[in-house]
């Protein structure tokens, strides 16, 4: 299983520069694994950036993955992630999601940066 970070999805749907080297990374089909969290902040930033009809297509294709809920199991054990790793919540449930159904993460977000079981991709600054 592979989770794909938020952050990850982003540079895909935007089509940077970084979305080469994240796309070989993305899981085969019945391998993704979609916290319904990361659903929730890919909502956000579609609705905002793209429309609700974008939105729906890319919400759409989550529903066909293997989407985990946050239930209590789930948000205790972020909680203990959240402490360990110095992670803000969004960041804990995401990877402690992953831990839970032994996945791989692919991010591009720097908080990740040497964890395990984490592919992270750094963006690049700007200008360069």
């Amino acid at each position: 299983m592979r989770l794909v970070d938020t952050s990850a999805w982003i540079e895909v749907l935007i089509g940077s520069p970084l979305a080469t080297a994240i796309t070989p990374r993305l899981p085969s089909p019945g391998e993704w694994l979609v916290p319904t969290i990361v659903q929730f902040e890919l909502a956000k930033w579609l609705m905002r950036e793209t429309g609700d009809e974008t939105c729906d297509r890319v919400i759409a294709f989550t529903q066909t993955c293997v989407v985990a809920g946050l239930d209590t199991r789930t948000a205790l054990f972020a909680a203990e992630v959240a402490a360990r790793h110095t992670l803000a919540m969004a960041d804990a449930v995401v990877y402690a999601t992953a831990l839970m159904w032994d996945a791989d993460v692919v991010t591009c977000d720097r908080h990740f940066e040497g964890l395990p079981r984490v592919d992270y991709l750094p963006k690049q600054p700007l200008g360069t």
